[in-house]
């Protein structure tokens, strides 16, 4: 992907978020990683090959009974409620999984977004459990998972859609302003599908996004569908509704892209140990039925392979 668009107007807000996980910089941060968990640790540099026979982190786990889950608050992927208890997609699949591996403990370790392939690497848990995208930046420090979802883009409109705004095509027509977060892929959709990059402004999320909708200094906000349902549900916003979720394309080319579970590199037992689990959910129904509670529909399951997003 290409780097972040850089004169594009920023609009500072404090995010709810913090970093996405298909945001460009992350990516870049991912990359990253060997220098990052260097500094964490104290030492210049940090040996990420891991295991050469395969990994011995499967078995350990058994022997515990407890897997330490990194996750970065974000629902609908995953985040620490109320009330203190994990929840999100993406434990309730992997507690599936790992159940089924025999281990029936877990113990989540939250962490900011951008310090959650460091920490993997500095074993302050064993698996990133967040949802994280998969992309060839990131499958250079770590051992992905096949994919448990696809993601789709949006558009945040005004209720009744009057500009009908339903393609990154229709707002460089149109000649819309268009919003997205800082750092957003979905930049670079626009801007490769004739949006002017003087026609986007950016926002630190999606509430001030809406906020920009109401207040008429943009025609839509461009982002992933799934962090744009959980937005909606504050329902603070009731002038401000969703477009259908879509796979952008620039120049004809579908950009297609999901998120998975992240494993040191070398641990090859234990990913494909849990890639076998996950695939007999999918084949079930049995993935669909887990997420579904969390927003996630039938559009957004994958046939897509670690493989494949890894070379993107």
């Amino acid at each position: 992907m290409a780097p972040p668009q850089e004169n594009t107007t920023v609009i500072k807000r404090k995010s709810t978020s913090g970093i996405r996980r298909r945001s460009l910089l992350a990516g870049v941060a991912a990359l990253g990683a060997a220098g990052a968990v260097g500094a964490a640790t104290g030492c210049s540099r940090v040996d990420v090959s891991g295991a050469t026979d395969g990994g011995h982190l499967l078995d350990d786990l058994r022997r515990k009974g407890t897997v330490r889950m990194g996750i970065a608050s974000e629902p609908p992927y995953a985040s620490i409620n109320s009330k203190g208890e994990l929840t999100g997609e993406a434990p309730a699949v992997a507690k599936t999984i790992f159940r089924r591996l025999g281990i029936k403990n877990f113990e989540p370790v939250p962490v900011e977004f951008g310090a959650l392939v460091p920490g993997l690497h500095s074993f302050q848990y064993d698996v990133i459990v967040a949802g994280m995208f998969i992309n060839k930046a990131r499958c250079a420090a770590v051992l992905f998972s096949d994919p448990d979802y696809e993601n789709k883009d949006a558009f945040l409109v005004l209720k009744g859609n009057p500009k009908k705004i339903n393609s990154y095509a229709d707002i460089a027509k149109g000649n819309f302003r268009m919003g997205s977060g800082i750092g957003y892929a979905e930049i670079d959709y626009a801007v490769g599908n004739g949006v002017k990059k003087s026609a986007i402004q950016t926002y630190g999320d999606q509430i001030a996004g809406m906020e920009a909708l109401e207040a008429g200094r943009i025609d839509a906000f461009a982002g992933t569908a799934l962090t744009m349902i959980e937005a909606l549900k504050t329902g603070q916003h009731p002038k401000v509704t969703m477009t259908r979720p879509f796979t952008p394309e620039v120049h004809g080319k579908p950009q297609r892209d999901g998120g998975g579970y992240g494993f040191r590199i070398g641990e090859t037992k234990l990913r494909d140990a849990f890639n076998r689990e996950l695939q007999k959910m999918k084949k079930s129904g049995e993935l669909l039925r887990i997420a579904r509670p969390y927003g996630f529909t039938k559009e957004f399951m994958t046939d897509l392979t670690a493989k494949e997003l890894c070379k993107k």
